[in-house]
Parts: C-alpha cells; structure tokens; sequence
C-alpha cells in the first residue's frame, strides 16, 4: 500500500509539473484563456447585480468603468497564481525555467565582455547618488575583472549649485582612483529627457562596450549581481535585455517602509508569474538592467510623437517602449525573476509617490500612439496596451465610485438586490485585486527560513496586514490624483520633468495640503450628498470617503519621525535588508536616527 501511495504521489507530482514546462505558445493561449474568461465572469456578475431593477443610464456607465478596470485585475490574479505554484513546486529552478539562460553559468566563467555602468542625474542629490556609483567601483576593484568596467556620471543638471557640487564628487572619486575608468559628462540641456540623456552616451560610446547597464539616481547594485548579469550575457547572444528584479533598499521612513514591504511580495509571485508566459517578451524597468549597446543604438533610439498636445513630444516612458523595439529586432528580453543585489530608493511621501505616478501616467499613455508601430511581437503590442491600462483603471475605478454615489439617489436600484450578495462579491473583488500580495506573502510564509529572514512568520503577517491596511487607504487619494490628471491631459495640461525628491525627514502640512486639498474637497462633497440622499449607504462609502477627508493628515503622520522610528524598533515592514544592514552600512544611519531621538 505504501508502494501505491507512493506512485500516485509521483505521478500526481508529474502531472501537476506538466503545464509548467509546455512550450511557449501554449503558456501564452493558456493564460489568454483564463484571463478572457476570469474578465467575462466577472463582468457577467457585475452586470447581473446591476441589472435586476433594469440598467439605468448610471449604471451602464458603471458597468463601462468597471470593464475597464477587469483586465489589469485579472493578469495580476493569474500572474500572481502562477508564481506562487512554479515557486512551490520548482523552487529557486522556477528561476530558471523562465530565463533559461540563467543555468548556461556556473558563476566562474572569465568577464571577456566589456560593460559600461551609467548613471542618468538631473538636478538630484549628488553625494547620494555618486556615492552609490563608488560603492560599485570599490566593489567590483576587487574582483579581477575591474578592467572590464567602465563608470559613466551623465548629468542633465540645469542648477549650476547642484553641478558644482558634482563636478567636485567627481573630481574626488577620480583622484582616489587614478587608474579607473570613470567618466563624467555633463549635457547644456535636456533634450529627450532621460531617454535623450542616455542615447547621447549610447551614440557616443558605441564600439567602445558590449553592454551597459544604466542606474537611476535611486538605484543601487552590487558587483555580484553585475558580474552573474553579464556571464549570462556572455554565453547568451541572443538576448539584448537581461532585466533584474529590483527591491527596495532599507528605509527609515514609515511610509516608504510601508510601500516597499507591499511592493516587494506583490512583485515577488507576479514578475515570476509573468515571466512564465512572457518568456523572450520581457520587461524593461529603464534601470539595473543590462543592455546589449550596439542592437540598443540600431533599433532602440525613441520616436518624437508628433502633435502638441500633451501625448505628443519626447516620451517620458521609454522603458517598456525599448524592450518591445529590441524584441522587435530580434532580441530576447528576459528578466531574472530573483531577488538579489539589485536594489532602489521609494518615494517617501503619499506626495512623492502621487507626483512619479502622474509622470509615469503621462509618459504611458503615450504608448496610445505606437500601438500601430507595425513589426511588433503580439505579446510586445499586448504589454504596451497593459501599460496604458495600468493608469486607465484608477480612473475607471473613481467614475464607477461617483456614478455609484450619485445611483444612491434613486435607492429602489438597490432594494433589488441582496445585502449579503453586494458584499460578497466586493469581498471577491477585493481578494482579486490583493492576490499579487497574498500570493507574495504565501511565499514567504511556506518556508520557514524565508521567513527567519523577514523577522519570523507573525512579524511577517502583522507587516502584510498593516501594509494592506495601508494601502487600501491610501489608493481612493491616489486613484483620485490620477483621475484629476486624467482630466488635465484631456484638457490639453502637460507634465513637466525635474528631479524626484528621493529622502526627506518629513512632509510639511502646508505641502501636502497644497497637494492634496482636491482629495479632501471631494470627499467632503461625497459624505455631505450621501447624508443628505442616502444616509444609510455611508455604512459601505465610509471607507473611501474618509480616506479622501483625511488624505491630508495620513500623507503627513506616515512621514512623522516619532512612526517612523516606531516602525523601526518594533521591525514592522522589515525586509531582509532591513535586518541584515543594521550591522552594515545603513545600520550606523539607522542607530544614529534612532538615537538623535532619545
């Protein structure tokens, strides 16, 4: 019997790594078939719930907001689910079913190749960022294959203060290293943004490196994770991209602590996930990424959009738009769907964050005049039109919000369907939509030691549940910032392009009022003709509504240094890195921030 058991584990073992490894095209039917019918369902469902009285005008234009935010919803369930199970089943081999590559190297193979690291800035902080920038010199000095690098400072600063300063870094870094090959320029404007930034370098050094590898100002990596990156593009010719998965660095900041934990398991299940499907029509994240420099400057070099509105001009977005060029010409892109030595600085304000999200919106919707660029992978066209869905859904989602409220004035649409039934299915659709995090929080909870790293498994689900929490109160402040921009671009409103505020200590009332006041405004309306219409409904809106009211205060208390040192002691939202750097470099920051307080 015992012999029986056995065989039918094994056999079940077998069947159930099947779907793992069918070929490409399968992975990618197989996936367009459950998101197509996981859309269909759940519109299905809406439309029946909404339908019982008869649709009303409001509620067709519900039901139109809420197709379009299904898709985006759905490709994070399966991507999630996906990355969850070949984690189960292959563990740190699930790596390497979706970048192949990654088992050509044994990690001993001779750096022959030539790379060339660069770093784009634009009026940020230059000791920050250089000091980065050395971090990775020094390591990579002692290694043997330092003479294989080469380190490039590409400046875009308009502040002649800010420039000094990084001419002096510069000139510093130099002097301490004489024999190194590091270089700094400095452009009289900015044309094309960071992508014109980086293609003047390209254009300029080409023959002169195989690869490069291009680092925000944010971003951080350490030689390790550079040195497996190019072994793997050594051996591998027919990749042009080899993106790695990026973490965040340790943060003393409650709200960037809070973001990052979030972040780190919604990307962890998801990016292998999607990589499964994906296969050579990966993603480019614009950063800690390493490029193939001669396919880059032949067939990667962005379009100007015409018009003058604001979708037209350089595009802000380059990121995503490079990978599909280069996968268009032939190239594979990959990601290495592990977490390593690879790493950047989040926003450390509700602020901060809201403002990326506005640029990044800008520059995707763009994408809306390239779906046609013809010789593109389908699944290349597929991303772009993800990448514009992304920022389309959070609108789509306060529409359907606002035409709900203003549905409250006719009550007998909602007499018609049960209570319990309503709030199921928002229980199913909120499941839904964190399943990239659960899923990234099973991960780590499955295993013992992959916990131990994060504090223990109750540290673990005390910081999932804060971070969820967390984010779900501040989602309607961003929602609604991105559909008050959304207007804006309607109206013809263009984004400008500056340097991200990367740390502060806190944010001042005063700016996060000026930021944040439309939030505050709208949901002081909502609350006021929900009283005054349907008073009960404030039982099920009070979540978003007070969200909006205090948007204020809660961008401004998740900055507070009293919480942020709170959330330090007690380890809540700690990351590996969190508990290993404190006997590291970041460990001395931290103790003195700790300490400045007593």
């Amino acid at each position: 019997m015992k012999d029986i058991a056995t065989s039918a584990r094994a056999t079940s073992d077998r069947r159930g790594a099947a779907w793992m490894q069918m070929p490409l095209r399968r992975r990618r039917r197989v996936m367009l078939t459950l998101n197509v019918a996981t859309v269909a369902l759940l519109f299905a469902a809406m439309t029946t719930l909404l339908s019982t009285g008869g649709l009303l005008a409001l509620e067709i234009a519900m039901l139109a907001a809420y197709a379009v935010t299904l898709p985006w919803l759905s490709i994070g369930l399966w991507n999630a689910l996906a990355g969850f199970a070949l984690d189960r089943r292959l563990g740190r081999g699930a790596v390497t079913l979706v970048t192949p590559a990654l088992g050509r190297i044994d990690g001993t193979e001779a750096i022959t190749a030539r790379t060339a690291i660069v770093m784009a800035l634009r009026n940020e902080d230059p000791d920050a960022a250089i000091a980065r920038m050395r971090r990775l010199d020094t390591e990579m000095a002692r290694t043997p294959w330092a003479g294989r690098f080469s380190f490039h400072l590409l400046s875009d600063t308009s502040r002649l203060d800010i420039a000094a300063r990084e001419e002096a870094l510069f000139a510093k870094w130099r002097a301490a290293r004489p024999g190194a090959d590091i270089h700094y320029r400095r452009r009289s404007d900015n044309t094309g943004y960071k992508a014109g930034n980086i293609a003047e370098f390209v254009h300029r050094w080409r023959g002169k490196s195989d690869f490069f590898l291009p680092l925000d100002a944010d971003s951080e990596m350490g030689a390790g994770a550079v040195l497996r990156m190019v072994r793997v593009m050594q051996v591998s010719p027919e990749l042009g991209m080899l993106q790695s998965l990026v973490t965040g660095l340790p943060s003393r900041s409650f709200f960037t602590r809070a973001f990052q934990f979030g972040m780190r398991h919604g990307m962890r299940s998801y990016t292998l996930g999607s990589a499964w499907w994906q296969g050579d029509c990966g993603p480019n994240w614009g950063h800690n990424v390493l490029i193939r420099l001669a396919p880059f400057a032949e067939h990667c070099m962005l379009p100007v959009l015409p018009g003058r509105g604001p979708l037209s001009g350089a595009i802000l977005s380059h990121d995503m738009l490079e990978a599909v060029l280069m996968r268009r010409a032939g190239f594979e892109v990959r990601v290495m769907a592990e977490e390593g030595d690879s790493r950047e600085e989040n926003p450390p304000s509700l602020v901060d964050f809201i403002r990326r999200e506005l640029r990044w919106m800008n520059g995707n919707l763009q994408y809306l005049k390239l779906l046609s660029m013809p010789g593109l992978q389908p699944v290349s066209r597929l991303q772009l039109l993800l990448a514009i869905q992304m920022y389309l859904a959070a609108p789509a989602w306060m529409l359907f919000v606002l035409c709900g409220a203003a549905l409250a004035a006719n009550p007998a649409q909602f007499e018609t369907v049960p209570l319990w039934i309503g709030l199921g299915f928002f229980a199913v659709l909120m499941t839904l939509t964190l399943m990239p995090k659960l899923m990234g929080l099973g991960q780590v909870l499955a295993h013992r030691r992959r916990a131990a790293l994060y504090g223990g498994r109750m540290r673990v689900i005390a910081g999932g549940a804060a971070e969820i929490a967390f984010s779900m109160l501040i989602a309607p402040v961003v929602a609604t910032a991105l559909t008050i921009f959304m207007a804006g671009l309607c109206a013809g409103r263009r984004i400008g392009w500056d340097a991200q505020q990367r740390s502060r200590e806190r944010l001042r009332w005063s700016e996060a009022a000026a930021s944040l006041w439309p939030q505050t405004l709208i949901g002081a309306a909502l609350t006021l003709w929900l009283v005054t219409i349907a008073p009960w409904t404030l039982a099920f809106a009070a979540p978003i509504v007070l969200a909006l009211i205090c948007a204020i205060p809660i961008a401004v208390i998740s900055t507070l240094p009293a919480l942020s040192r709170w959330s330090l002691r007690r380890g809540l939202f700690d990351i590996p890195e969190d508990r290993t750097s404190r006997r590291g470099r970041f460990g001395a920051e931290h103790a003195a921030y700790l300490e400045a307080a007593e």
